[in-house]
């Protein structure tokens, strides 16, 4: 009968493939895009992988996840392949967003644009409907919106390098930054001094960014945070790591934004 390794043989092996391509836990742990303390954890055998995870770690270790996940493992032919690790190996990795600025820009000011008015649209509010526009433009189309990596924190997914870019925004005047209240609780909220320039925004983009503001833009940020943490990506993804954009595949309805055929189906 075959048995599977525990979760501290796969901890185990890892370690071992790790320090054999002589790589620290903070090196392999930035190349997966996770925090070295969850890097620790699954080494130690205290958490498990998501199959993602595994398909990242078998690229850059070099390992087949067949002999992996068997019984007979054998870390020598694991090793057999070449290290896939090289110094320009995150532009080869296309689930590796990069952040397009002006992208960004303009998506921000048409969201604000398209909330005109609302009490309700606060900065977690605007957080939020950032990261449903990107990660559902990724789920129907495998391209990045906006390129902005989302970090899991407490309070919803946090576009990593967004207050830089709003700084930016307020310095030329296309947006500013004011101090309010809603229902009695202090909020930030922003509001166009321009209009985005649509020219820069394609059909697709523009009717993404659409669905979402249809869908969500009336909700505080109690609701719209509630539902953000019941989506696939941010349950998938351990507190303080960047969110995989490639979670989106593994959506279930209400949040799978694409028809997939059966036999396309991740279960």
């Amino acid at each position: 009968m075959r048995t599977k390794p525990s979760q501290k043989q796969i901890g185990q092996r890892i370690r071992d493939l790790r320090k054999r391509k002589g790589l620290s836990q903070e090196d392999l742990a930035k190349r997966i895009g996770m925090s070295r303390p969850s890097l620790a954890q699954i080494e130690l055998g205290n958490r498990s992988l998501d199959i993602l995870e595994s398909y990242d770690l078998s690229y850059i270790l070099g390992f087949s996840l067949d002999n992996f996940v068997s019984s007979q493992f054998n870390e020598n032919e694991s090793l057999l392949r070449e290290p896939a690790i090289i110094e320009d190996e995150p532009q080869l990795r296309i689930s590796v967003p990069e952040q397009k600025t002006d992208k960004l820009q303009n998506v921000f000011l048409y969201l604000l644009e398209q909330c005109a008015g609302k009490p309700n649209v606060s900065e977690p509010v605007l957080n939020n409907l950032l990261y449903f526009c990107d990660f559902n433009y990724y789920e129907l189309y495998e391209e990045h919106l906006t390129g902005s990596r989302y970090k899991k924190l407490p309070f919803g997914p946090v576009p990593q390098k967004l207050d830089r870019v709003l700084d930016k925004m307020i310095d030329s005047g296309q947006i500013v930054r004011i101090k309010t209240e809603y229902h009695g609780f202090p909020q930030i909220r922003f509001l166009p001094l321009k209009q985005a320039n649509l020219t820069q925004l394609t059909a697709a983009e523009k009717s993404v960014i659409d669905s979402v503001v249809h869908q969500m833009s009336d909700w505080n940020a109690q609701k719209i945070n509630e539902y953000s943490h019941q989506d696939k990506p941010w349950r998938s993804t351990e507190p303080g790591d960047f969110i995989s954009y490639n979670l989106v595949f593994y959506r279930r309805p209400p949040f799978s934004v694409r028809n997939y055929p059966e036999d396309e189906k991740d279960y």
